[in-house]
């Protein structure tokens, strides 16, 4: 995939292309099924695909004040599309003056003298322009106008429930990231390295990992079954584990942490740069503040305990537990 960071990077000689604009945030389903059409559109006609997206999200520009933290961080997002198959992605810089940029001004510098569009493809619910001024009635005006045509989506529906943003968002922000999975096609991850000041040498011989600081989307204080990757590619490797996203509280003053305990370690390489990758698969419990230290450890044992059944009927049925989480109520004593 060709990544445009802004619009003089595009090539001259770019398209003809078929377009999608959004944020993006999580690449849902429901992102998914609109990109996959852009995707086959776009090979069907020999053209290019291309989703426009920004940076920062636009709310953190226009509404700083209640702006809320990113499922995916633009890097993962990337990745993520990346994955869909589609030809490049435009990150247009989201600044004051963009803001101010009307409707037809967009639609003509952008898709139809930048990228050439001949198909623009986008949710029903699209607005786009000075402080969001103009829809898809807009949109298919300026594409009779300037020479493109423009599809539109009804929103997406899994089970009844409409796939949105801000839905994932809220579940992940309760803690429920079994019922997430379905909604992404996928688990909720955070993308990290570890916590400094940990003692992490050139050989890591202790069973426990801290993330560094996160400043995005995370889950719901609590104790979770998880899986942590340690560094990329071919060279990395995946542990079972149980995560602690909360404060501590049975130890005194409160210092937040995800902290993460992995069940099948062996010491491995990790200095305070290797990447991390810990996915969410399933909340066991809330976090509570324990009358003294010992207690605390036999609820970790009998957590542990419930992790270890969980992998293990996962793999008796042999299906990962990032696709599905058919095995949570088999957790119940």
């Amino acid at each position: 995939m060709q990544i445009f960071r802004q619009l003089a990077e595009v090539p001259a000689n770019f398209g003809p292309s078929i377009a999608t604009i959004g944020n993006f945030d999580g690449v849902h389903r429901g992102h998914q099924w609109v990109i996959a059409e852009v995707v086959s559109r776009a090979r069907a006609l020999d053209q290019r695909s291309v989703a426009i997206t920004f940076d920062p999200h636009p709310a953190r520009v226009i509404r700083p004040e209640s702006s809320q933290p990113l499922i995916t961080p633009l890097a993962q997002k990337l990745e993520l599309l990346s994955a869909t198959g589609i030809d490049a992605t435009l990150i247009l810089p989201f600044t004051e003056e963009l803001s101010r940029m009307t409707a037809r001004i967009f639609a003509t510098d952008v898709l139809q003298q930048t990228l050439h569009v001949t198909e623009l493809h986008e949710g029903e619910n699209f607005r786009f322009g000075y402080q969001a001024q103009a829809g898809v009635e807009n949109l298919e005006a300026l594409g009779r106008e300037l020479g493109f045509s423009v599809r539109v989506y009804a929103p997406r529906h899994l089970r009844g429930e409409a796939i949105s943003s801000s839905r994932i968002r809220q579940l992940i922000a309760n803690g429920n990231v079994s019922h997430v999975r379905a909604l992404l096609g996928r688990s909720f991850a955070v993308h990290s390295t570890p916590a400094s000041g940990r003692g992490y040498g050139t050989r890591y011989t202790v069973p426990t990992i801290n993330l560094a600081p996160y400043a995005e989307l995370l889950p719901a204080n609590g104790v979770y079954i998880t899986s942590l990757t340690v560094g990329v590619g071919a060279s990395s490797e995946t542990f079972d584990a149980v995560t602690n996203v909360g404060n501590r509280p049975t130890f005194g003053a409160d210092s937040f942490a995800v902290e993460s305990y992995l069940l099948n370690f062996h010491p491995i390489k990790l200095n305070e740069s290797t990447p991390l990758t810990l996915t969410f698969l399933h909340r066991l419990r809330a976090e509570m503040r324990w009358p003294n230290p010992e207690a605390l450890k036999e609820q970790i044992g009998r957590d542990v305990a419930k992790a270890k059944r969980y992998f293990n009927l996962c793999r008796v049925v042999g299906s990962r537990p990032h696709s599905a989480d058919p095995l949570a109520t088999l957790l119940e004593p």
